[in-house]
């Protein structure tokens, strides 16, 4: 319509399209859509353009049936709640800041119903700016120039919202905000995952859609309850209160000397008033959290003596702040917050009062040398400091939107900064002295509400975190993480546990939910030791997969910023078989049953090797690893990554026979042998005591063609881990993969190991009796402990407890060397065994 596609747009400052003459106002909304097409491109303007009407037209939907516009006069439906714009019908009635009746009746004598449709819409949105600027910006700007054409007919957009999605689920302010914003982001969604298969990674405008997932509601009750109930609770014990939270967990019985600690924490707790308590979400999406936050708070205030409509205001201004890398979810959020408070409060849309909640934003386009000139009430070295101030923040928010709230910032005196950006000095004289600093100073100041919510430390931090893997992470993102949280950097979720925790104030509580791998994986060992020597687990929901689906798995959990040794924490186990997939529902009725309890000593954790959060294991189990492991008589070792496999394998009746080199001892022997290809091992099927022996590598000339393989672009050896001083010794490997269970076969001498076919090496004379245990149940409930997921690392394997039985060792090996001879008999039975 406008002459504007991604593969250009033409004269900037055409005055007519098509033929078309353009108004001023729509030439001037063209030449801005093409700006920003030019510093966001197409695509992305597109996008923002789209989720910005899709988020007004969900707010009017929500409003109307609520009740809260102003007006009382439906916008899609009529009260029948039939798709008959009661707009429309009372359009020469109404009573709307900015609505010209002139353009109404013009529009009526035309019998243009949808120039009319559109023109109302537009005036109701611009009327709701003065109570809603975080949802209703003013729209005399491009996003009029593409707002939505034919939206009075049958299947548009409006009309699917009003027929296809019941008027009474839109009462449920908390699950319908939610959903939609899940819904929208489907397809992104998608195209983000088949994308990443392509080995194509995650960029920054992706980012929300990839990893954000709407949270059960029961969950958030959990969340909140423990936390912010939680922390009022223990300093002003109030049973009435604590039986209104379903999902609260009582603490468990304290030794003496942890109840002294409880005592003293809890004397921080009973100073605090229902305004002192500052909570947030910094990553809030649609703001679930931050409304059963609100809920709860509105409780705690009445306990106080407030009035609901009393504590309304206070919370907004005092106790709820939030943070969202995402400009859509930021203004859903920002909606949500301001609904939940016009339900306590009929009057609080006239009480001017805005939420701390807002997007983060970037500063990669804020040039900042021609900010602040000569503000007579301040110092020129006040003005010099404030300089460097905004000059480290725009240096810290370059590139925020790959971020988020990881970003580190360090508090600096807002209050001066506030000065310097105030327009007008005392002598009435602007300080904006050329064009276009206006705009400049307005993202300044955007960036300066973003950093204090940053820096400020909180007593309550709830979230559900953004889930990237680093294989899925940008290069600019993963370079930050590795940098910033070397410990946490395997996942952004785990990332933002060691955020939360420096968000909070020393005993302040933080609750969230995210994937249970850094609870057991040894590349979390040592971000799970500094946990638990800093931190105390009050209580867990361990809930297995099934909460998002079918996922992999999910943990909720509430901690404290400060440590008691001692400290016993509830645990429960809410799912009977590991890897299973339970639904959520099913998950929220054992959590009221009681099923899966378990009380556990935080220090305890420390007598298992790893510290891994095993908190249902026994005294015995424990005093298990008192007598030594499998590490101490046998080294466990990640086999070879050939970089490329279909290069460098082959099933072993690919090749010639003759070129295969079985049984030889050493690297020697392999050179003098000319051979090409050697047995490998390479993980396989579930299988114990022997077999799974199908490839073999090229190791031709000691591998020289592996050794040297570089990747074509940068010249780097892309091959690793040959472990040259084990190659051709003979061992035990096993599957490093497996959705069933662990299986450990021995091999002989002339293999070499993959990656998922590791290998233990040990004294000859102990194989047999390491193989018996390894293919014993004993070592399948172990290994369920010590890392109850899919991936058996070496470290897990050396780990495992040993004791050499010496009077009952000849019968075991004998066991073990008859178990091998059967399951090496039925391997060769078949053709496709070389033997």
């Amino acid at each position: 319509l406008y002459e504007i596609t991604a593969e250009g747009y033409g004269d900037t400052d055409a005055v007519s399209v098509h033929g078309r003459i353009l108004s001023l106002e729509e030439k001037n909304q063209r030449r801005a859509l093409i700006a920003q097409i030019q510093q966001k491109g197409f695509e992305q303007v597109m996008e923002e353009i789209a989720y910005t009407w899709f988020n007004r037209f969900s707010a009017l939907r929500f409003m109307e049936v609520n009740g809260y516009l102003p007006t009382r006069i439906r916008v899609f439906t009529d009260e029948e709640n039939h798709f008959k714009p009661q707009i429309m019908t009372e359009a020469i009635n109404l009573e709307m800041d900015g609505l010209d009746m002139q353009k109404v009746f013009a529009f009526k004598n035309a019998n243009d119903d949808d120039g009319l449709f559109k023109y109302l819409l537009i005036t109701q949105c611009n009327a709701l700016f003065s109570i809603l600027p975080g949802m209703f910006q003013k729209i005399a700007d491009y996003t009029e120039l593409l707002f939505p054409d034919n939206l009075l007919r049958e299947g548009s957009v409006v009309e699917q919202m009003v027929s296809m999605i019941p008027e009474e689920d839109w009462t449920d302010q908390v699950q319908i905000i939610g959903w939609l914003y899940q819904y929208y982001n489907t397809e992104p969604k998608d195209k983000v995952f088949a994308n990443l298969k392509k080995n194509i990674k995650i960029s920054k405008e992706n980012i929300p859609a990839a990893t954000q997932l709407f949270t059960p509601d029961w969950i958030v009750r959990y969340m909140v309850e423990n936390s912010l109930g939680r922390l009022w609770i223990e300093g002003h014990p109030n049973d009435e209160l604590k039986a209104r939270w379903k999902y609260y967990l009582d603490e468990a019985e304290q030794e003496e000397e942890v109840q002294k600690q409880l005592e003293e924490i809890r004397k921080e707790y009973v100073a605090l008033k229902p305004e002192d308590i500052r909570c947030i979400d910094p990553c809030m999406g649609s703001g679930h959290i931050l409304v059963y936050m609100f809920d709860v708070l509105v409780q705690i205030y009445e306990s106080y003596g407030y009035s609901a409509r009393e504590a309304v205001s206070s919370i907004v201004e005092h106790n709820i702040w939030g943070l969202d890398i995402d400009e859509r979810a930021a203004q859903l959020a920002y909606f949500s917050v301001m609904m939940k408070a016009r339900n306590y409060d009929k009057s609080f849309f006239s009480r001017k009062l805005q939420p701390h909640v807002c997007a983060i934003v970037e500063s990669n386009d804020i040039q900042i040398n021609p900010l602040f000139g000569n503000i007579s009430y301040l110092t020129q070295t006040e003005i010099g400091k404030a300089k460097e101030i905004v000059s480290n923040l725009v240096e810290a928010f370059h590139n925020a939107k790959e971020y988020g709230s990881i970003i580190n910032i360090k508090p600096y005196n807002w209050e001066l900064l506030r000065h310097c950006l105030v327009h007008y000095n005392e002598n009435g004289i602007s300080n904006l002295d050329f064009q276009g600093e206006e705009e400049i100073y307005s993202k300044i100041r955007d960036l300066i509400k973003c950093a204090e919510i940053l820096t400020k430390k909180y007593d309550v931090l709830v979230t559900n975190p953004p889930y990237m893997g680093s294989g899925g992470m940008g290069g600019v993102l993963s370079k930050y993480v590795k940098s910033n949280y070397p410990d946490a950097k395997l996942d952004l979720s785990t990332v933002f546990m060691e955020k939360l925790i420096d968000m909070s104030k020393n005993v302040g509580i933080v609750s969230m939910i995210n994937i249970p791998v850094w609870m057991f994986l040894s590349s979390y060992e040592r971000m799970r030791e500094k946990l638990l020597l800093s931190t105390t687990f009050i209580n867990m929901l361990h809930l297995g997969r099934g909460v998002f689906g079918s996922d992999f798995g999910t943990t909720a959990f509430v901690l404290r910023k400060n440590f008691i040794h001692a400290y016993v924490g509830v645990y429960r186990k809410l799912f009977k078989k590991q890897g299973a997939v339970d639904s959520v529902e099913n998950k929220e009725q054992a959590f009221l049953s009681g099923y899966g309890m378990y009380n556990t000593k935080q220090n305890d954790f420390f007598r298992i090797p790893g510290q891994p959060i095993a908190y249902w294991t026994s005294e015995e189990f424990k005093n298990c690893f008192k007598n030594g492991s499998i590490v101490e008589v046998a080294q466990a070792r990640l086999g070879m990554a050939t970089a490329n496999n279909d290069r460098f394998l082959r099933l072993w009746f690919e090749v010639n026979i003759n070129k295969i080199g079985f049984s030889l001892t050493s690297r020697k022997e392999a050179i003098k042998s000319k051979c090409k290809w050697f047995p490998y091992n390479k993980g396989g099927e579930y299988r114990k005591w022997y077999g799974n022996r199908d490839y073999v590598v090229n190791w031709e000339n000691d591998g020289c063609e592996i050794r040297n393989f570089k990747d074509e672009k940068t010249g780097r050896i892309r091959s690793h881990n040959y472990n040259l001083d084990f190659i051709f010794q003979k061992g035990i490997t096993w599957t490093f993969l497996s959705s069933s269970k662990f299986s450990a076969r021995v091999f002989e001498e002339g293999f070499l190991c993959d990656a998922v076919g590791c290998g233990l090496y040990t004294d000859g004379s102990l194989i047999n009796y390491l193989e018996a245990l390894l293919c014993s149940s004993v070592t399948d409930y172990i290994l369920n402990v010590l890392n109850p997921s899919i991936s058996y690392q070496p470290g897990n394997i050396g780990a495992i407890p040993l004791c050499i039985d010496s009077i009952r060792r000849p019968e075991i090996e004998r066991l073990a060397e008859e178990n091998i001879l059967i399951s090496r008999e039925d391997w060769d039975s078949f053709e496709t065994s070389w033997g």
